[in-house]
């Protein structure tokens, strides 16, 4: 029945269709990232989460780094997508275009450095291109810009405020701009995977809110699915 239901709501004739599949990848693509970090860290015998960066979980000491390398892989080429979802949203509910572009070429820098960083494994300095994906603090808040004038969107606006005041607040905690010494090498892991948890994370309940938006939106009005 669930299944069933799915297919209707994503049913070729449904207004916007090919927007929502990209919003869907974007809720998926943070699940199946949550889940292949979990898969590699039970790969990785003696894995010491306090201590040890994610990167490590594909790097020359792991037993399976294709576990994280491919996780990190197809999510990055899902966050992608899920930007241009994010976008043509926008643009759908009448929001800024430049806020749209912006955006998108968040989430498509972050999916970028994903996607390289997947294939050179640390501690290749090239690997730092993973570093282009903190771009997507800045997306927040272009979805507020893009947002700003659309009816309704009280409640996503509100996330999206907080989660852009979290990840600055997380951001200079992790850069040692405030609190110094409160991240160090006994807990430094454990603070890269919140702030990746943060960073990934919103970005599927944002996804999951715009889709939503664009389905009740799409069945209280009639037209052809366009892009």
């Amino acid at each position: 029945m669930i299944l069933d239901d799915l297919a209707a709501q994503f049913a070729a004739h449904q207004r916007w269709r090919r927007r929502r599949i990209l919003l869907a990848i974007g809720v998926a693509a943070p699940i199946f990232a949550f889940l292949a970090v979990v898969l590699a860290v039970l790969a990785y015998p003696g894995f010491n989460n306090a201590t040890q960066f994610l990167s490590e979980l594909g790097g020359t000491t792991a037993r399976h780094p294709w576990l994280f390398n491919g996780g990190v892989l197809i999510s990055g080429v899902g966050a992608a997508a899920a930007g241009v979802g994010f976008g043509l949203a926008v643009v759908a509910l009448g929001g800024s275009r430049i806020a749209a572009g912006g955006v998108v070429l968040c989430f498509v820098l972050a999916g970028i450095g994903m996607v390289v960083s997947s294939l050179i494994a640390w501690p290749n300095p090239w690997h730092l291109l993973i570093n282009l994906g903190l771009g997507i603090i800045l997306a927040p808040l272009f979805l507020i810009w893009g947002l700003w004038r659309v009816e309704t969107m009280g409640p996503m606006k509100l996330f999206l405020v907080g989660i852009s005041l979290t990840n600055l607040l997380m951001a200079l905690i992790t850069n040692h701009r405030i609190w110094y010494g409160i991240v160090n090498p006994q807990n430094v892991g454990w603070w890269e995977s919140a702030f990746a948890i943060l960073l990934v994370g919103w970005t599927g309940i944002a996804a999951y809110g715009l889709e939503r938006r664009l389905y009740r939106l799409a069945q209280s009005q009639s037209g052809a699915d366009t892009l």
